[in-house]
């Protein structure tokens, strides 16, 4: 049996690691009681960004698990971190293509969201997007790649809350924000700056509400080229289960890997045990 050594904290990812959509994977609550058991500290960091801080905690609740909601960390809260500290606090006014996940804490912390069609019209006293804001989508509209389209155009600073081109769900893998990004820069010849993994910033966030360094805290994915990826740009080591998206073959097509690979959070839990 493998042995995960130096364990200060994990960051642990959800889609495809805890969860197909709403089913839960095997080990779910063991491992989460392991967790607690052991006194291991962690974060739940997700580049998905459709659902907020207490939908994530009431699907786990659906799921026999009790999350505190601090524990929860989503790409679209780190974007809008990233937002208050990077951007003029006159620049406020966002169109967003996006769910309740990213659209609940622009409007938490003072942002502005704009309409569709509300664009720069001077000449009629209307005034569009300083910034466009882009993540996963299901209620996505030829309306709101329109009006996205039309403010990146007049200049507003084009955002994403991630890249992922696809989402695992129980039906299989689905598009994912990627997409929608692919058609917008398509027709602006814009490229958005995107917050989730592989950067680096939803990382550092989470390791900043850990309280712990890059070199005692571990991150577990399921994703090579987000999960995997971004903990090698923040120098974090990493576990890559076998439940998601990305397989063990994949890992041949690229120049980086894993610290560990393991099947599933099974694996991750009897791991734990055996070396605790």
């Amino acid at each position: 049996m493998q042995k995960i050594d130096n364990i200060g904290g994990f960051i642990i990812d959800m889609d495809g690691v805890l969860w197909h959509g709403n089913n839960p994977i095997d080990g779910l609550e063991d491992f989460f009681t392991t967790l607690n058991e052991l006194e291991i500290p962690y974060v739940l960091a997700t580049n998905n960004a459709s659902l907020t801080q207490q939908q994530y905690v009431d699907k786990l609740a659906k799921m026999n698990v009790t999350m505190p909601i601090d524990k929860i960390l989503t790409s679209s809260m780190a974007t809008v971190q990233y937002l208050l500290e990077h951007l003029p606090k006159n620049k406020r006014r966002v169109f967003v293509i996006g769910e309740d996940g990213l659209r609940q804490p622009l409007i938490e912390h003072g942002f502005t969201l704009t309409e569709n069609y509300q664009v720069n019209q001077p000449d009629k006293g209307i005034t569009g997007a300083d910034i466009v804001v882009s993540g996963l989508d299901r209620q996505l509209t030829w309306d709101k790649l329109a009006t996205a389209t039309l403010n990146i155009n007049a200049g507003a600073e084009f955002y994403a809350t991630n890249s992922d081109t696809s989402l695992p769900t129980e039906l299989g893998d689905v598009m994912g924000n990627g997409g929608i990004l692919a058609a917008l820069e398509a027709v602006t010849g814009v490229k958005p700056i995107s917050i989730g993994k592989p950067e680096p910033i939803l990382y550092q966030q989470a390791l900043a509400l850990l309280g712990t360094d890059s070199i005692n805290t571990i991150a577990i994915g399921d994703r090579l080229n987000t999960d995997i990826l971004g903990a090698v740009n923040t120098g974090l080591r990493s576990i890559m289960v076998l439940t998601g998206i990305s397989s063990k073959q994949d890992i041949d097509d690229v120049d980086y890997e894993p610290t560990w690979l393991m099947a599933d959070i099974e694996e991750i839990t009897n791991t734990l045990r055996a070396t605790k």
